[in-house]
């Protein structure tokens, strides 16, 4: 099978200055896991967890929630998670090297998108964030048409009626809606096809989430709401959201909501599946929290180190999702090393595809932004963009004088 082929205040009254001061000091000294783990409810998230395979690689049961697949099944999943994770670390080296602006990283987020992304049948409806890299590969988006955007050369570089994945949403939370609009329109259509959208807990703070639960609950529209809790909105951590674990927050909008192993690719594939067949059926949307962690940055500029500790990095390491099924698959026979070999070798043929295509693209046009920004043009936009001309050409000036 070839890469081409396969189908993310509180001041006490009445203290003194002194202790105030003293608080404080003692705050800078705390590290940073140690200051977000105050208060948190950590042994309840974890008794309401969904695991069909521990970090250790063990297979379990879960009452609600059961998955029997193939062999085949199983290294396709391993294959996928595999092959995500390199394109992941291409783009993220390609921007390093300047040929991307930006890239937002997935990596530790795989089991999450390729679990939830193959769960869905051709016909239901996708709506990203920009994140979602796993998820574009399993509705079979060639993984090179995701980087234009990020190099500045298209607005999103795939059709998405194509694959019925709609193109990234850089706007947080506004997808949800989107989701939720196209979902009441599926309905009334009276296909039996559903809708998912993916947002992080970040987003979760918005209240465009908010009122897309609201029109949801109220529409019964066939829409999964799927909550990639990778524990830090950039560098706020979850805990400064919300005081209850993420999904909780459905019951308030009367439709239910369970949390999951967002690294247990095999219950993310469980849930998953089951809630899409509950929206398909007329029961509904469902809120499904993937309990995962953001190894990376928030995107390439971004410091994850300026606020988080590498003792709680290192813990997550331990639960990484790929080496979580390899064991598995290991253990039970079904991987050798002749196919874990095949593997290694269409990974590095997809990382050399993705260097090649990118360094292909044309270079951005530094002046594109201002076009049609107006239909008529506008005085500010063009004395902006004289500014940025203006600029621009500095850089000319300054190597011109160099070589003076």
């Amino acid at each position: 099978m070839t890469v081409e082929g396969t189908a993310q205040r509180k001041n006490t009254r009445g203290g003194s200055k002194r202790t105030t001061a003293a608080k404080a000091t003692s705050a800078k000294k705390a590290s940073p896991a140690k200051a977000r783990n105050s208060g948190r409810p950590e042994q309840a998230e974890q008794d309401q967890l969904v695991q069909l395979l521990t970090p250790e690689g063990k297979r379990v049961e879960h009452p609600d929630y059961s998955i029997d697949l193939s062999p085949d099944e199983l290294r396709g999943l391993y294959r996928d998670m595999v092959l995500t994770r390199k394109f992941d670390a291409e783009a993220t080296t390609l921007q390093r090297q300047g040929e991307l602006g930006l890239w937002a990283s997935l990596l530790g987020q795989e089991a999450a998108q390729i679990g939830s992304g193959r769960a869905l049948r051709d016909d239901d409806y996708v709506f990203p964030t920009y994140r979602e890299h796993g998820v574009a590969w399993c509705r079979g988006v060639d993984p090179t048409n995701l980087l234009g955007m990020f190099r500045g050369v298209n607005h999103g570089g795939w059709d998405p009626s194509t694959n019925n994945f709609h193109l990234y949403t850089i706007v947080i939370g506004s997808q949800t809606l989107h989701a939720t609009g196209y979902a009441m329109g599926v309905q009334k259509d009276g296909a039996d096809s559903a809708v998912i959208a993916y947002f992080g807990d970040g987003a979760s703070s918005q209240g465009d989430v908010a009122e897309s639960f609201t029109f949801s609950a109220v529409y019964n529209a066939p829409v999964v709401f799927f909550c990639q809790n990778n524990q830090w909105a950039i560098s706020e951590p979850t805990e400064k959201q919300t005081r209850v674990p993420l999904y909780q927050r459905a019951r308030g909008y009367g439709f239910p909501g369970v949390r999951v192993d967002g690294n247990d690719v095999l219950a993310c594939l469980a849930v998953t599946r089951a809630a899409l067949e509950r929206a398909r059926t007329g029961q509904g949307p469902m809120l499904i929290e993937a309990f995962t962690y953001r190894m990376g940055a928030h995107t390439t500029s971004d410091d994850p180190t300026k606020y988080r500790a590498d003792e709680e990095r290192a813990a997550w390491e331990a639960k990484d999702p790929i080496l979580r099924l390899r064991t598995y698959l290991e253990a039970e026979g079904i991987v050798d090393e002749a196919y874990l070999a095949s593997i290694d070798e269409e990974r590095e043929a997809l990382g050399k595809r993705v260097r090649d295509a990118v360094r292909a693209m044309p270079d951005p046009d530094d002046m594109a932004i201002f076009e049609n920004v107006y239909a008529d043009g506008h005085a500010l936009v063009d004395e902006e963009r004289a500014q940025f001309a203006a600029y621009q050409a500095s850089f000319v000036d300054a190597d011109a004088a160099e070589g003076n």
